[in-house]
Protein backbone atom coordinates (compact mmCIF):
# COMPACT_ATOMS: atom_id res chain seq x y z
CA UNK A 1 0.00 0.00 0.00
CA UNK A 2 2.55 2.47 1.01
CA UNK A 3 4.54 1.57 -2.29
CA UNK A 4 1.47 1.62 -4.77
CA UNK A 5 -0.66 4.33 -2.82
CA UNK A 6 1.14 6.52 -0.83
CA UNK A 7 4.41 7.40 -2.19
CA UNK A 8 3.42 8.28 -5.83
CA UNK A 9 0.22 10.41 -4.28
CA UNK A 10 3.47 12.43 -2.63
CA UNK A 11 5.36 13.30 -5.46
CA UNK A 12 6.65 16.40 -6.07
CA UNK A 13 5.66 17.26 -1.72
CA UNK A 14 7.27 18.05 0.79
CA UNK A 15 6.93 14.85 3.59
CA UNK A 16 7.57 15.69 7.06
CA UNK A 17 7.06 13.53 10.27
CA UNK A 18 7.84 14.39 13.79
CA UNK A 19 10.88 12.74 15.79
CA UNK A 20 8.66 10.24 17.70
CA UNK A 21 11.03 7.14 18.06
CA UNK A 22 8.43 4.78 15.89
CA UNK A 23 8.88 7.13 12.58
CA UNK A 24 12.44 7.21 13.02
CA UNK A 25 14.41 3.65 12.70
CA UNK A 26 16.89 3.67 10.77
CA UNK A 27 15.23 1.39 7.82
CA UNK A 28 12.05 3.84 8.15
CA UNK A 29 14.09 6.75 7.90
CA UNK A 30 16.26 4.99 4.86
CA UNK A 31 13.41 3.87 2.84
CA UNK A 32 12.19 7.48 3.44
CA UNK A 33 15.33 9.41 2.38
CA UNK A 34 16.07 7.16 -0.91
CA UNK A 35 12.16 7.86 -1.66
CA UNK A 36 11.37 11.68 -0.82
CA UNK A 37 15.64 12.40 -1.17
CA UNK A 38 15.44 16.54 0.07
CA UNK A 39 11.74 16.42 0.69
CA UNK A 40 11.57 14.86 3.43
CA UNK A 41 11.21 16.68 6.82
CA UNK A 42 12.25 14.70 9.64
CA UNK A 43 14.52 13.75 12.99
CA UNK A 44 17.51 12.03 11.33
CA UNK A 45 16.12 13.11 7.64
CA UNK A 46 18.27 15.79 5.58
CA UNK A 47 15.58 18.85 6.87
CA UNK A 48 15.86 17.94 10.78
CA UNK A 49 12.39 17.93 12.17
CA UNK A 50 12.45 21.24 14.79
CA UNK A 51 12.15 19.81 18.50
CA UNK A 52 8.53 20.07 19.67
CA UNK A 53 7.32 21.77 16.63
CA UNK A 54 3.82 21.67 16.20
CA UNK A 55 3.40 25.26 13.49
CA UNK A 56 5.08 23.47 10.73
CA UNK A 57 1.83 20.68 10.24
CA UNK A 58 -1.48 22.27 8.86
CA UNK A 59 -2.54 19.20 10.59
CA UNK A 60 -1.72 21.06 13.89
CA UNK A 61 -2.36 24.62 13.34
CA UNK A 62 -4.97 24.34 11.44
CA UNK A 63 -6.79 20.97 11.07
CA UNK A 64 -7.22 19.72 14.33
CA UNK A 65 -8.76 22.90 15.36
CA UNK A 66 -11.16 23.31 12.85
CA UNK A 67 -12.36 19.69 13.62
CA UNK A 68 -12.44 20.38 17.60
CA UNK A 69 -14.48 23.20 17.10
CA UNK A 70 -16.90 21.96 14.71
CA UNK A 71 -17.49 18.24 16.86
CA UNK A 72 -18.36 20.23 20.24
CA UNK A 73 -20.19 22.92 18.86
CA UNK A 74 -23.23 20.99 19.36
CA UNK A 75 -21.62 19.48 22.70
CA UNK A 76 -22.15 15.51 22.43
CA UNK A 77 -23.52 13.68 25.41
CA UNK A 78 -22.78 10.12 24.49
CA UNK A 79 -19.94 8.70 22.79
CA UNK A 80 -22.33 7.77 19.45
CA UNK A 81 -23.02 11.65 19.21
CA UNK A 82 -19.57 12.15 19.40
CA UNK A 83 -18.27 10.02 16.99
CA UNK A 84 -21.03 10.76 14.43
CA UNK A 85 -20.00 14.39 14.36
CA UNK A 86 -16.85 13.67 14.18
CA UNK A 87 -17.19 11.52 11.06
CA UNK A 88 -19.75 14.10 9.65
CA UNK A 89 -16.96 17.06 10.05
CA UNK A 90 -14.06 15.02 8.53
CA UNK A 91 -16.46 13.46 5.27
CA UNK A 92 -17.34 17.85 4.88
CA UNK A 93 -13.70 18.70 4.57
CA UNK A 94 -13.36 19.39 1.04
CA UNK A 95 -9.77 19.46 -0.89
CA UNK A 96 -9.85 23.23 -1.53
CA UNK A 97 -10.17 24.00 2.07
CA UNK A 98 -7.04 22.28 2.60
CA UNK A 99 -5.22 23.38 -0.48
CA UNK A 100 -5.93 27.07 0.27
CA UNK A 101 -3.87 26.30 3.82
CA UNK A 102 -1.18 25.06 1.24
CA UNK A 103 -1.30 27.94 -0.58
CA UNK A 104 -0.86 29.93 2.78
CA UNK A 105 1.94 28.53 3.61
CA UNK A 106 3.83 28.65 0.22
CA UNK A 107 2.78 32.67 0.36
CA UNK A 108 4.36 32.96 3.93
CA UNK A 109 7.59 30.66 3.22
CA UNK A 110 6.96 28.12 5.38
CA UNK A 111 6.62 25.73 2.36
CA UNK A 112 8.05 25.72 -1.37
CA UNK A 113 5.63 26.10 -4.38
Amino acid sequence: MITNFFIPELNNHDVQQDGATCHTARATIDLLKDTFGDHLISRFGPVNWPPRSCDLTPLDYFLWGYVKSLVYAHKPQMLDHLEDNIRRVIADIRPQMLESHRKLDVQIGLHPS
